[in-house]
């Protein structure tokens, strides 16, 4: 379900271990035809886009379980997660485009697959497609909206998910800060955290953590689809033969897929991408114009930006990358990452030993790597300091550690009341300035980010 990529995971190891002990695992799979009598389709692209959506059957969860992992009431019979997956032709990117559920959309003309009452197009929220024509209409929906032929659907549900975390030993996930929802019982210190899959299921199910909603929860789970592929990649499950059955099995038992995906398609693609990591993947949310578009009738929508939209979907047609081109590092000194841009971080230097001219010397090197010196440098105490000291007001504290990385081995001290200006006072030990730059995780037109970007470091 919220595990876009996890299939095209699993099937990374198949070429290796061999077509027997894949043989026979695609029997377990319920099989659909999202695709009858589907007319007027998009012209075919190059690669492969699969249309993964998550829907919120519990059939298989226990009562304990349930009352846990805050899962009760009834099953809306509709789609939780929606997700465009494209491989690319090479077979050596994978592109993940998050579909947020309340998107607007129009409802092509269809019969409804419950009541058989015919049915003129109308505007709907996304989710609502599955639930008057099911993974037809969903299908039919999604290729109107984006302009991109569909190859294969998959869908997973609740159950599904918490046994594959679980088949795979848990899956990591860092927190910058607590996370807690009391809607679905999420409650995590910040730090790293070793999910278990009903834990999983409340990180990527919340909703209620931050002001984002919707899309906070389609970031968390992209992260997840990352860690995922990042766990099964570095754990050896895909070259441990009774490992990897035992999670395919898991993972493909309640999945529901069209009839073309099958054991020959899981080889063809597990030969080509053996080499398959967390930085050959890519994740995006669908561009957003207005978060809160009404339509009456229906509610509160959100409705996309529609241009920006156009220019990411005829990226995936076009089979090229959406995350921002990385350069071959250049031979020189390395760089450190921070979160905060030097250029916005504002440092005055005292020289805090005898050396003459040392003051100067440090400023014109931090003003070298980025950051905004005052030109000005002066004399500290005088007592001949040992160890280099940044001062800051605990207002600056990521501006601080900023500071901190390109002076290795300096001692932070908070002062309440210090302003903006953070003051360095050059110790003895000072050997040099470490360049730092900051980290653009958003660059580019789609805001898209590898997954390497977004696992544990």
């Amino acid at each position: 379900m919220r595990m876009a990529t996890t299939l095209s995971v699993l099937v990374l190891g198949a070429g290796g271990i061999g077509h027997a002990v894949v043989t026979s695992l695609d029997t377990g799979i319920t099989r659909v035809d999202p695709f009858k009598d589907m007319k007027n389709r998009p012209q075919a692209g190059h690669g492969m886009n699969v249309l993964v959506v998550g829907t919120d059957g519990r059939d298989g969860i226990t009562e304990e379980e349930r009352k846990e992992y805050r899962l009760g009431g009834d099953p809306c019979h509709c789609t939780d997660t929606v997700m465009l997956v494209h491989i690319s032709e090479d077979r050596e990117r994978a592109s993940v485009v998050s579909l947020p559920r309340d998107s607007y959309a129009e409802m092509p003309e269809h019969v409804d697959t419950t009541t058989g009452e015919q049915h003129q197009a109308h505007p709907v929220k996304l989710n609502a497609a599955y639930a008057e024509g099911g993974p037809g209409l969903t299908v039919r929906t999604v290729e109107s909206m984006t302009g991109v032929k569909i190859d294969h659907y998959l869908e997973v549900d609740f159950t599904s998910f918490m046994k594959t975390v679980d088949a795979v030993g848990g899956v990591e996930i860092c927190t910058t800060r607590p996370m807690k929802d009391s809607y679905t019982g999420l409650d995590l210190s910040a730090g790293p955290h070793e999910l278990t899959g009903g834990q999983a299921l409340q990180y990527v199910r919340s909703r209620h953590v931050d002001g984002a909603s919707d899309i906070g929860r389609m970031q968390r789970q992209q992260r997840f689809s990352a860690a995922l592929i990042d766990r099964m990649t570095s754990s050896g499950v895909l070259l441990n033969p009774v490992r990897f059955r035992q999670v395919a099995t898991t993972m493909l038992s309640s999945v529901r897929a069209d009839a073309g995906f099958g054991t020959e398609q899981i080889l063809a693609l597990a030969k080509a991408m053996r080499g398959f990591t967390p930085a050959s993947s890519e994740f995006v949310s669908v561009p957003i114009g207005d978060m809160s578009f009404p339509v009456q009738g229906i509610g509160s929508t959100v409705k996309w930006d529609a241009p920006r939209a156009q220019k990411l979907f005829q990226a995936l047609r076009d089979d090229r990358p959406l995350a921002p081109h990385k350069p071959a590092a250049k031979a020189g000194p390395k760089v450190a990452v921070v979160d905060v841009a030097p250029k916005t971080i504002r440092v005055q230097v005292y020289n805090g030993t005898r050396t003459d001219g040392l003051g100067r010397k440090v400023d014109d090197a931090l003003r070298a790597t980025g950051f905004d010196t005052t030109r000005a440098p002066r004399t500290g105490d005088g007592a001949g300091r040992a160890r280099t000291l940044v001062e800051y007001d605990p207002l600056w504290d990521r501006s601080a550690k900023s500071l901190a990385a390109a002076l290795p081995g300096a001692e932070l001290r908070a002062v309440k009341g210090q302003g903006g200006t953070l003051r360095v006072s050059v110790g003895a030990d000072y050997k040099g300035v470490t360049p730092v730059r900051a980290e653009e995780t958003h660059a580019g037109p789609f805001e898209a980010v590898t997954g390497d970007q977004v696992v544990c470091p």
